[in-house]
């Protein structure tokens, strides 16, 4: 061991001077969009198959956002906020409890969302033991930029989101806490 592999390596596993976003926890700060943000919360989906993202609660001081991070064969970003799900289609929720199932295509702010994956899984918030079931249905925007996300919990309680991708080199100087 050198020097300086001192000063790279921690015990939780990451190499302070090579900090990626799949590293984030909670309390580590980072830089987006001319901003520092700090991770407030963490939280864990379970999709099936071994297949599971992370979801972060993070805050710049006056915004509150969820960056969730998924890695399949490449890392892939999206930042989001919550909105009402009744904003985005006062009938939506209806829709959904009688039909079983999202629409193909909801339109939000003037844009038009279509349907890209309908996703069974379970979610864990931070410090809990437990998974909670949920459905998620996943929109993109035509170009794919633009996010819109639906989360049926139970019976007739939704959530939803909406946002952007984004990419990796986006984010920047990673500090842990």
């Amino acid at each position: 061991m050198g020097l300086f592999d001192f000063f790279k390596k921690n015990k939780r596993g990451y190499d302070v001077t090579n900090m990626r976003v799949t590293d984030l926890k909670k309390g580590f700060v980072f830089d987006y969009d001319l901003s520092t943000w700090e991770v407030l919360e963490e939280y864990q989906y379970d999709w099936g198959d071994n297949y599971f993202s992370s979801e972060y609660k993070i805050s710049n001081g006056t915004e509150t956002c969820y960056l969730s991070v998924e890695e399949d064969d490449e890392v892939q970003l999206s930042i989001s906020g919550k909105v009402k799900i009744r904003v985005i289609d006062e009938n939506l929720p209806d829709y959904i409890s009688k039909h079983e199932k999202a629409p193909s295509s909801l339109i939000y702010q003037g844009v038009k969302y279509f349907l890209e994956k309908e996703s069974p899984g379970y979610f864990r918030g931070e410090g809990k033991p437990d998974w909670t079931e949920l459905i998620s249905w996943d929109y993109e925007d035509e170009k794919g930029e633009k996010i819109l996300t639906v989360e049926q919990w139970g019976e007739f309680e939704f959530e939803a989101s909406a946002g952007k991708m984004i990419k990796e080199f986006e984010i920047s100087n990673i500090l842990p806490a």
